[in-house]
């Protein structure tokens, strides 16, 4: 477990050691089994385990925890303005929530969209949903990830900030619950994943750059 992840839960964790207390106090044994359920829960949740790291500037690593969910090519018109490959990544509440970069780089852009709360699983949520947008500069390509909220999720943590040089698998944000995580790669990356794959951060290679 890591600090920097547990502190996210700061404000969760009070609230189920108050819970616990005031089971304790009235002797209520069903709030002392909730609050110990969710204590679990949020522990698991909150959960950050290291990963080996697939060495190469041209192996392009998951962004996130999840399952791959759709694959398609369309226009990112944000900041790269051009045709890519866009893999998705779609995290439930039992998967680990922090935000991995899929490549070594210097972070040449961040926006925050505000928007709706769809759920993470429709395909309108990337379109709608409350999202944060990155661009990754490394030596063979500049990628964009998105990290996008849903139903359950409601803030996104950014770690780092525009100028920053950070390595491949460098924890960069996370998510708080189910959520969707989107990563945008040239139209001749070679693709290591389909659709159904489940994939871990930092961890599994999604694709080879040219």
């Amino acid at each position: 477990m890591r600090f920097q992840t547990l502190f996210e839960g700061r404000l969760i964790f009070a609230a189920i050691l108050i819970l616990a207390a005031v089971g304790q106090v009235t002797h209520q044994t069903w709030l002392l089994i909730l609050s110990g359920l969710l204590f679990l829960f949020c522990m698991n949740f909150f959960r950050d385990p290291q990963r080996d790291v697939p060495e190469g500037d041209d192996l392009v690593v998951a962004a996130a925890d999840g399952v791959i969910d759709n694959i398609e090519i369309l226009e990112e018109t944000e900041f790269l303005n051009a045709k890519c490959q866009r893999v998705s990544i779609f995290l439930s509440v039992f998967d680990v929530h922090v935000n991995k970069s899929p490549i070594a780089g210097k972070v040449t852009y961040l926006k925050h969209h505000p928007g709706l709360y769809l759920d993470a699983r429709n395909p309108e949520c990337s379109k709608k949903n409350e999202a944060l947008t990155w661009a990754i500069e490394g030596s063979k390509a500049t990628l964009v990830v998105r990290q996008i909220t849903g139903a359950i999720a409601r803030r996104i943590v950014p770690w780092s900030q525009v100028g920053d040089v950070i390595p491949k698998g460098f924890r960069f944000g996370m998510i708080r619950f189910g959520s969707r995580t989107e990563i945008y790669l040239p139209l001749d990356a070679k693709l290591e994943v389909k659709l159904g794959d489940r994939v871990l951060g930092a961890q599994t290679i999604i694709a080879r750059l040219s």
